[in-house]
């Protein structure tokens, strides 16, 4: 009863009388109303760290709230600020990069958010989880193996989190393949086509960046195809033991330069002479947001976002085949091509009981670039074997990456967000069980012979997958015809 003597129902009483699934979700609600919003603090905020700012100055303004900004350029910290303001929220905290540590003490984060560049990711990552926070960090997880061994070394010490935010998974549509390979409407997966297509305006914009520097990238075995690597090892549920491959860089080179006829190579756009006749020519003054992260604030660190696409000091790939085979048996071939006619991907999955085709044209555009991304074609496909092809409607959804982010942001940021069947978080082992296929690739690209997953880091365990269909499935005779 309430003070005035009148019955009350308790939130006990009331989950009673509703539906299980309507009683749980109304508890995860409750406890996340109740629940503080987490302290999260950003660690490099170029274009990539946006996706989070965003989201935590809007949707999950409730539950989440940025208290840190770190990067090494003062001009973007100060961006960052004003944005926030901007957005009605509170500027974060600014600290260069090699305040990292009094940034944590100070502001003791309970989560760090690592956007830097590739190559830096382990240093922030291993440093956060020593000091009791957990980390959400981009793909790759890094970009050697040494670096995934010492960050699977930190995260068994720390007892701490690592999320890996492999935003693929949670596309409608390649969460809908999952689904139906996870059905069996092929049987048990023998093996995999894959082929990647970069067109030359996205492909082009990793040859500008710092991507273009395999030190600080990995190349795009890892900085990119990480994320294709990631999709197989989810969609078939299992883990790669072992890779050939062969890489070489055709098209972004001086010489190509000179064929397409231009005098040569150059430094940057900004400066071309030749601006006029290359239409690689990126704009940076043009744009918005290109100016203001990169242009302006070039005086602080020396930076260029728009370096020539020719240059001779480019030292990854840009076309390239691997041959994977898997723990349970199965084998994937895979491509990627970086300055081809369309920008997409073709997967075929070839299973005891048919065949899955997924194909999608994307218009991606240049990384931060406004209005540089439109809608995905999408075409999913099952030919049963000896049997009549049907397609499947795909599963769409809104936002970035065919609105996986949306989805993947909501499970980072929202305490009642719902458990997930397709187990689509992606932790430490699976941020290394990616990262290594394009590693031993790498090594296959300057020996020439083929690598062992084992032989690259100790301890690496499965991640959790959902369960396949496996080689004691009964497979139904084919019809004759």
């Amino acid at each position: 009863m309430d003070q005035d003597g009148r019955a009350t129902i308790g939130r006990r009483e009331v989950l009673g009388t509703l539906p299980a699934g309507v009683a749980l979700a109304a508890a995860r609600e409750a406890q996340a109303a109740a629940t503080p919003p987490r302290r999260y603090a950003a660690i490099g905020v170029g274009s990539r760290n946006r996706m989070y700012q965003q989201a935590i100055w809007g949707p999950h303004r409730a539950h989440a709230t940025l208290v840190a900004a770190v990067d090494t350029n003062p001009g973007r910290l100060a961006l960052v600020g004003r944005m926030a303001r901007r957005a009605g929220a509170a500027a974060p905290r600014a600290y260069l990069a090699a305040d990292f540590a009094r940034m944590v003490r100070e502001q003791r984060p309970d989560v760090v958010i690592v956007t830097t560049p590739d190559a830096f990711h382990d240093d922030y990552v291993v440093r956060a989880l020593e000091a009791g926070c957990d980390v959400v960090t981009e793909k790759p997880m890094t970009t050697t193996a040494e670096k995934a061994q010492r960050i699977m070394d930190a995260v068994r010490r720390s007892g701490r989190h690592v999320r890996v935010t492999h935003n693929y998974r949670y596309a409608p549509y390649r969460s809908q393949v999952k689904e139906l390979l996870m059905a069996g409407e092929i049987g048990e997966v023998l093996s995999v086509d894959f082929h990647w297509l970069l067109n030359t305006r996205h492909g082009a914009d990793y040859f500008r960046r710092w991507h273009a520097s395999k030190a600080m990238s990995g190349g795009l075995m890892i900085h990119k195809a990480s994320h294709h690597f990631d999709l197989v090892n989810w969609w078939l549920s299992d883990v790669p033991v072992a890779v050939q491959a062969n890489g070489k860089r055709d098209f972004y080179t001086p010489a190509m330069a000179r064929r397409l006829g231009l005098s040569g190579a150059h430094e940057r756009c900004h400066t071309c002479p030749e601006r006029e006749r290359c239409t690689f020519f990126l704009d940076l003054a043009a744009d918005p947001e290109l100016r203001s992260l990169y242009l302006e604030n070039e005086r602080y660190d020396g930076y260029y976002r728009d370096g020539c696409v020719w240059r001779p000091a480019i030292d990854i790939e840009d076309n390239m085949n691997v041959i994977v085979t898997y723990a349970r048996g199965a084998t994937l071939s895979y491509s990627l091509n970086a300055f081809n006619a369309w920008e997409g991907y073709t997967i075929a999955f070839n299973g005891t009981k048919g065949r899955l085709e997924h194909v999608v044209i994307e218009q991606a555009g240049i990384s931060g670039l406004n209005g540089s991304s439109m809608g995905d074609a999408i075409q999913t496909r099952i030919i049963p074997m000896r049997g009549d092809p049907r397609d499947v409607p795909p599963a769409t959804g809104a936002g970035g990456h065919g609105g996986g982010d949306t989805v993947m942001l909501a499970e980072i940021f929202d305490p009642a967000a719902a458990s997930d069947p397709l187990l689509r978080r992606a932790d430490e082992r699976a941020g290394a069980a990616a990262v290594l296929v394009g590693v031993a690739a790498n090594q296959c690209f300057r020996t020439g012979r083929p690598v062992t997953i084992a032989d690259l880091v100790t301890g690496l365990a499965p991640p959790d997958f959902p369960a396949m269909p496996g080689r004691d499935s009964a497979v139904p005779m084919p019809r004759r015809g």
